[in-house]
C-alpha cells in the first residue's frame, strides 16, 4: 500500500515536471514565432502606416497630375504594393517551414511516447 501511494506521488512529481517543460517550451516557441514574423513588432507597424501613405500619396499625386507623372505614379504604387506582397509571402513561408518543423518534432515526440507506453504495457 505504502509503495502504491510511493509510486502515486512519484507520477504527480513527473506531470507536474513535465507541465512546467512543455509549459517553457510553449514560451520558446512563441517568441520563436515572434522574431520569424508571426507577430508585429512596433516597427512593422510603423513601416504598414508609412507605407500605406506613400501609396496613397501616390495615387493622390497621379489624380492631380497628367501625362507621364501620372503613369509614373500609379506605376509606383502598383509597384510598392507588389513588393510588399513579395514580402508578406516570404514572411508567412518561413513561419509556415517553422510551424512544420514543430509539428514534425510533435509527432516524432508523440510516436516516441507511444512506444514507450507499449513496452510498458508488455511488461
Amino acid at each position: 500500500m505504502i509503495d502504491n501511494y510511493r509510486n502515486s506521488e512519484q507520477e504527480i512529481y513527473d506531470l507536474k515536471k513535465e507541465i512546467e517543460q512543455f509549459k517553457e517550451d510553449r514560451d520558446r516557441v512563441r517568441a520563436i514565432v515572434g522574431q520569424l514574423g508571426g507577430i508585429p513588432t512596433f516597427n512593422t507597424k510603423m513601416f504598414n502606416v508609412v507605407f500605406a501613405i506613400f501609396v496613397l500619396a501616390c495615387l493622390l499625386i497621379s489624380l492631380r497630375s497628367g501625362g507621364v507623372l501620372q503613369l509614373a505614379m500609379i506605376e509606383l504604387a502598383v509597384a510598392a504594393i507588389s513588393v510588399k506582397l513579395m514580402y508578406l509571402m516570404h514572411c508567412q513561408s518561413r513561419v509556415d517551414h517553422f510551424q512544420l518543423w514543430i509539428l514534425t518534432s510533435m509527432e516524432w515526440r508523440l510516436n516516441e511516447t507511444i512506444k514507450l507506453l507499449k513496452e510498458k504495457e508488455g511488461k
